[in-house]
């Protein structure tokens, strides 16, 4: 198993007293000077300090530094104790940071990895990606494989619906440097980046109504512990109701399962694609959809074009994301969010719980309307919103 960056700055200083080039009494390089030795931050060089005071090697003096004890425990034992018996140091080394993913795509998360990895290079420090397909076990399995490795953050894409996660809990409050893209886990007090799903929601939902449709139907996976989902569907209800329109249940279609990473599969679309003709016989005045994925955005309008409806001369459609195609009019009307913001101020914030910081605990992110193929006024009127 790779040992943490700081297991091996503590080895090379063992091994240093064992050859006598470090010797008892003599004052160890600070923290910063460590750091900047081997390539790390200096919360992980303060780590290593701290454990070999513990370990009974040095002393540390507030004010004068650290210093090795004049009478030195046996260091054999104590790098058993520590487990870093077989561990040598590189110098130089970079220090590493981990993004755990459910998965990603050309239309949601590509955008993201590729941010992240070019803030985490112009930083130095290299990434170590895992993707997790929406299991909490490959998610719990990701965060204690790449604490062990030993990288110094980690950037957290929870899985869709998810209890507290142990592994996650664990590292939060263990002060461990954690950061949560796209929604935020309740309870849990660890900073997240987000886009403002609330007022994104809003703004489909608007223009929507703006184009005079009136009985419109939202369209989502499982909502339930989601935060991304909560909040798309309150800013729903919030438009409906700045419009004087109160919003309907049997409108709201909530248990589709194929744009989750572990449900994309032909059998799961086609189960999805016969929910929703099953609810669209039960809400004939619908004429129009909020739908929270663009891969539901597809089922749907596959759905109905098997009904033989069409989009948008028959329904609108409005969704989040959709894929970029330089030059062509984007398929669905959607709003785009910030995929490298997300990624930018994902690692700046990791960046800085590393370095011991304390940043604000929710950052949320801007997005962009972008009108495409899929909507219609109704009737050809468009109305004031």
């Amino acid at each position: 198993m790779n040992a943490p960056l700081y297991g091996k700055i503590i080895a090379q200083l063992l091994e240093n007293l064992a050859s006598g080039k470090l010797k008892a009494g003599e004052r160890l390089p600070t923290e910063q000077e460590l750091a900047d030795t081997y390539g790390v931050s200096r919360i992980t060089s303060k780590r290593a300090l701290d454990m070999l005071t513990r370990a009974g090697v040095i002393q540390r003096s507030r004010g004068r530094g650290s210093f090795v004890v004049k009478t030195l425990p046996n260091l054999d034992e104590v790098r058993r104790e520590l487990n870093l018996t077989d561990v040598r140091v590189e110098h130089g080394a970079r220090e590493a940071i981990g993004l755990i993913l459910p998965d990603f795509s050309e239309v949601f998360g590509l955008a993201i990895v590729y941010a992240v990895e070019e803030a985490c290079a112009k930083l130095g420090y290299h990434l170590i990606l895992r993707r997790t397909y929406g299991e909490q076990k490959l998610e719990e399995e990701a965060i204690r494989t790449l604490k062990e490795f030993g990288v110094s953050g980690l950037i957290v894409f929870p899985v869709h619906g998810e209890h507290y996660n142990p592994a996650l809990l664990r590292a939060v409050l263990g002060n461990f440097p954690v950061v949560l893209i796209d929604r935020y886990l309740s309870g849990i007090r660890t900073p997240s980046v987000v886009v403002d799903n609330d007022k994104a929601a809003q703004a489909l939902t608007d223009y929507l109504l703006k184009l005079g449709h009136r009985e419109i139907a939202f369209i989502s996976p499982p909502i339930e512990r989601t935060s991304t989902l909560e909040q798309r569907l309150s800013g729903f209800h919030t438009a409906l109701s700045r419009h004087g329109l109160r919003p309907n249940p049997a409108h709201s279609l909530n248990n589709l399962y194929s744009s989750l990473p572990t449900h994309f599969k032909p059998l799961d679309i086609l189960y999805d694609q016969e929910t929703i003709k099953t609810f669209l016989q039960g809400v004939p005045e619908v004429t129009a959809f909020v739908v929270v994925e663009y891969n539901l955005a597809l089922a749907l309008t596959q759905t109905l074009l098997s009904l033989g409806k069409n989009v948008p001369e028959d329904y609108s459609i409005v969704c989040f994301d959709s894929p970029e195609i330089p030059l062509e009019v984007p398929r669905f009307t959607h709003v785009r969010q910030d995929q490298t913001g997300i990624g930018e101020k994902a690692v700046e914030v990791v960046q800085a719980l590393i370095e011991g910081k304390s940043p604000l605990l929710h950052h949320v992110l801007s997005f962009e309307f972008i009108e495409g193929r899929s909507t219609k006024s109704v009737k050809g009127l468009e109305v004031n919103a």
